[in-house]
């Protein structure tokens, strides 16, 4: 079943959300992210979705690799899934650092690859929080404690920067940070609106798809009023309140 807000600004990405979605939108909410069946039938009522269109999204979740089963009727997130919560952990609680100035780049030195693999790696390096420069060449301030990742090792050489250009212009350059604050207002407009759990389910499913895309610079390279935190810490209670039903 799907369930459906009302109208929304057109810079808010707000999608209707499945029995699927909400099952996923929980679960990845969750620590540990596994719950039983009883819990989440309680838990998905308050989002229009019915026990029984529950247990089918389960069936179907389960033999798609979304979930896993164990034999006390207890479902929980897929290794692919555990990934996908690590990043969502990780934009709701970035892991940061005093800047100082220098900048991560990333040259891609890897050649004879196609079309799937190149998007694929994009994908990556964007779930990194680099941005690209020109084709092949990605960076960002040097403000998070995150590791690269081993595997880029073999694709691509990484050096420490000072570019000459000023940072504040090169960050804007790089990340549509506009766009970016006017969405971020509006989804916080919108959470403070919404009365029906559906709604806000909504809401803050799509908070969260947002904070994936902050770029998470200094302070001293963002526009004033930036909303980043003002949409963790609102995402934040929300799960808190979601918390006091349901999550470990």
């Amino acid at each position: 079943m799907r369930m459906n807000v009302s109208a929304e600004p057109a810079d808010v990405d707000l999608r209707p959300l499945s029995a699927r979605s909400v099952v996923l939108s929980l679960l990845l909410g969750t620590h540990p992210p596994e719950l039983p069946v009883k819990d989440l039938i309680r838990l998905v009522e308050p989002f229009g979705v019915g026990g029984s269109t529950l247990r089918a999204a389960l069936s179907r979740m389960a033999a798609s690799g979304d979930l896993r089963r164990t034999d006390d009727a207890v479902y929980g997130l897929s290794d692919r899934l555990l990934a996908r919560q690590r990043r969502q952990d990780e934009a709701v609680r970035p892991c940061t650092r005093a800047w100082h100035g220098d900048w991560e780049m990333l040259v891609i030195t890897a050649t004879g690859r196609g079309p799937a693999e190149r998007a694929d790696l994009r994908t990556r390096l964007t779930a990194l929080r680099l941005a690209e420069l020109r084709e092949g060449v990605w960076l960002r301030p040097a403000n998070l404690t995150r590791p690269l990742p081993a595997g880029l090792t073999d694709l691509a050489q990484s050096y420490t920067a000072r570019p000459d250009r000023p940072a504040p212009e090169l960050a804007a350059a790089l990340w549509p940070l506009t766009a970016w604050s006017a969405t971020a207002r509006a989804l916080l407009t919108r959470a403070a609106e919404s009365r029906l759990a559906a709604d806000r389910l909504t809401v803050f499913a799509a908070a969260v798809r947002h904070l994936l895309a902050d770029p998470v610079l200094p302070p001293e390279l963002l526009p004033p009023d930036w909303p980043g935190d003002e949409l963790r810490a609102a995402y934040a209670g929300y799960r808190a309140q979601l918390g006091g039903a349901g999550e470990g």
